[in-house]
């Protein structure tokens, strides 16, 4: 089988390949920014105001992935104010504990804390990671000029000093905003530009909030500002400005950075000024995710960011929902279902976090008029954008939490007769919830995503006991036989409750997280029906499973062998009875001359 292509090494190009691997997949990644061949890559520039917020879900993928994140923060709290009063204060948690009994007085709790980064930092730690891969073959100055696509698969021709011609059975563009692959397969980029604009400044300095992270409204000196913390004392500060403004000379940035500062701390404290920059926010949303064999992914298939969002958030979940799909269509064919319901799911979801933004903005960020006599007289409209922002920058709400897939094609055609109710809806992504793993270890759910199918029985009692004592007893023969026979790899997990679960109840959950059914006890007929809606029903007969039989292939493209799926579905038990059963901007905008580059459009 030809190996995937992926085109771009961003950090959705280097996640994805990551990904790809992980599921044994041959992957060729054409690296565009440079480097020797076979010299190792280009330098990643450092820029300490070039950061990335990433969401507890896409932080916990990058972690499953070996891309270390130790040089990133965690923060402790988040506080929103207006003038000096604090209108908004949330306590978060270490990623996989469970709330510290003491949160900070007036605090709310908010759960895992999102994970703040330097961008260069996590490309490197990317690259470390795929270094590691032998599945992986990174080709330095792949400069994309032509592909053509046929029933078996993708021909990419480059140019340059690397000028060669590469085999593929599948193309994924993650090659940023200007995306080569886009433009190339004539997918449309609709959307606007510079919604938002912000200066932007990273300095050492000693702040009153010491691990926490900060937005302040209607400061007593300067204007609207947020300030998050990044390891050994650094901060990274934003200042909106108008979308469409004059230039902000080092003179006016450093007027703002005094400020802020003496805002905080009644005089402008020591500080150590690392980097500065502007960005502009752009939003648009490509037409089509998916034309053939070639697909879009991050800043190539969308651009957002405006009130705090993240768009390398979306760009990451783009890499997961798509690498097991193409996974499953490597070693087993695919039905079109199941290609096709990348764009599906990907779209709606980016569609909708920037139709929640863009309504959003004309009331957050408006001015004159009546905008003004409403700030005025309304302090509830206020107190309601303050939790607006609040919710963009910590991964809340619509303009923040993790996307569900309510209208996914891969869900059964009808619920199934013994679905229960359970507190996650389906199509959402399943409660981070503590497992017993085939090894007997306890982890939480999150740690088994990215691989097979998962199974998980809820079983009250199941972790007073080792697994050995319960593994053969109870609904476990049963189940695991019913595991063993799905039509595609899966895996069954333990867990002591679910919210919302009944004993005995049995989740189904995709390889990225999303909740597919809940059962109503051991039901073999409708445990195999959901299995088979996952994987898009049975792949056809004809040029898909011809060229997985062996597709048409480079000599450029002897890369290692590639290995077929492994045997089927790896069982774990269960406990015995006695002890369980106790898209924005419709106006349609061409695409800019001068589109913003992937780092700098995702922050």
């Amino acid at each position: 089988m030809d190996p995937v292509i992926v085109v771009g090494a961003g950090p959705v190009g280097l996640a994805l390949a990551l990904s790809l691997a992980r599921h044994e997949v041959r992957v060729v990644l054409l690296d565009e920014t440079g480097g020797t061949p076979g010299e190792g890559p280009a330098p990643d520039e450092e820029r300490p105001a070039r950061t990335a917020v990433l969401g507890p879900d896409t932080a916990a993928l990058l972690e499953r992935l070996g891309c270390a994140t130790d040089e990133g923060a965690r923060w402790t709290g988040w506080r929103t104010m207006r003038r000096r009063a604090v209108v908004t204060r949330l306590s978060f948690t270490a990623p996989g504990t469970a709330p510290a009994d003491g949160t900070a007085e007036g605090a709310e709790e908010a759960g895992p804390s999102p994970l703040h980064l330097p961008q260069h930092v996590l490309t490197r730690e990317l690259r470390a990671a795929l270094a590691r891969e032998d599945k992986v073959r990174v080709v330095r100055a792949g400069r994309l000029e032509t592909l053509r696509q046929d029933a078996y698969g993708v021909t990419a021709h480059l140019r340059g000093d690397n000028a060669s011609t590469w085999r593929g059975s599948y193309l994924v563009g993650c090659d940023g905003a200007r995306s080569t692959v886009r433009k190339l397969l004539g997918a449309r980029f609709p959307g606007r530009t510079a919604v938002e604009r912000y200066a932007v400044a990273a300095l050492r300095a000693e702040l009153p909030w010491p691990g926490e992270a900060v937005l302040h409204r209607s400061p007593a000196r300067g204007g609207e500002v947020s300030a998050r913390p990044l390891p050994d004392g650094v901060w990274r500060l934003d200042w909106p400005l108008p979308p469409r403004g004059e230039l902000v000379t080092p003179e006016a940035l450093l007027t703002r950075v005094r400020d802020s500062l003496a805002a905080w701390c009644g005089d402008v404290p020591p500080y150590e000024l690392l980097d500065t920059g502007v960005h502009t926010v752009h939003h648009r949303l490509t037409r089509r995710m998916r034309t053939g064999r070639a697909f879009l992914a991050g800043d190539a298939a969308h651009l957002l960011g405006a009130l705090g969002t993240q768009g390398l958030d979306e760009g990451l979940r783009d890499a997961e929902n798509l690498s097991w799909k193409l996974a499953l269509a490597w070693h087993h064919g695919a039905s079109e279902t199941l290609l096709d319901s990348y764009q599906a799911e990907r779209r709606e979801a980016v569609g909708a976090r920037l139709r929640a933004a863009d309504r959003a903005l004309p009331a957050v960020r408006g001015a004159g008029g009546w905008n003004n006599v409403r700030r005025a007289l309304l302090p509830g409209a206020l107190r309601g954008h303050d939790e607006l922002l609040t919710d963009g920058h910590v991964g809340r709400g619509q303009l923040g939490t993790p996307p569900a897939y309510p209208r996914t094609p891969l869900a059964p055609a009808a619920p199934p007769a013994a679905s229960v109710a359970v507190a996650t809806p389906l199509g959402a992504p399943a409660e981070n919830v503590r497992v017993t793993a085939p090894d007997g270890s306890r982890v939480p759910l999150r740690e088994r995503l990215g691989g097979d199918l998962l199974v998980v029985l809820t079983a009250p009692g199941s972790g007073v006991w080792e697994r050995r004592h319960w593994a053969d007893a109870g609904l476990m023969p049963m189940l695991e036989a019913a595991v063993s026979a799905l039509p595609m790899r899966a895996e069954l997990l333990v867990t002591d409750e679910y919210p919302g679960a009944p004993a005995h109840t049995v989740l189904v959950v995709r390889p990225d997280g999303h909740l597919v059914a809940a059962l109503a006890g051991v039901r073999p007929a409708e445990l195999y029906a959901c299995a088979d809606a996952v994987r898009g029903g049975a792949a056809g007969e004809g040029p898909e499973s011809e060229g997985r039989a062996g597709g048409r292939r480079a000599d450029a493209t002897q890369a290692g062998g590639g290995s077929e799926g492994a045997a089927a579905g790896t069982a774990t038990g269960a406990v015995a009875g006695a002890a369980s059963g106790g898209v924005a901007g419709s106006g349609g905008a061409q695409e800019p001359e001068e589109a913003p580059s992937e780092a700098t459009a995702n922050r």
